[in-house]
């Protein structure tokens, strides 16, 4: 193997370890859309439940 391969392996094993781990995450912590009832379970959160947050208190 001459030097130019070794440094051509080099720099394509340079470049897949720093891009592989960032398309792995991206991949990884996609998140799903929200649907029609988690929508309305976030608007039934929002109304209230009666108990004051920490800002009504004081």
């Amino acid at each position: 193997m001459s030097l130019m391969d070794g440094l051509l392996i080099t720099l394509f094993n340079t470049v897949a370890c720093i891009i592989f781990p960032k398309l792995v995450s991206v991949i990884l912590t996609q998140k799903p859309k929200p649907t029609a009832s988690t929508q309305a379970n976030l608007a039934a959160n929002e109304t209230g439940s009666g108990v004051p947050s920490f800002s009504q208190v004081s």
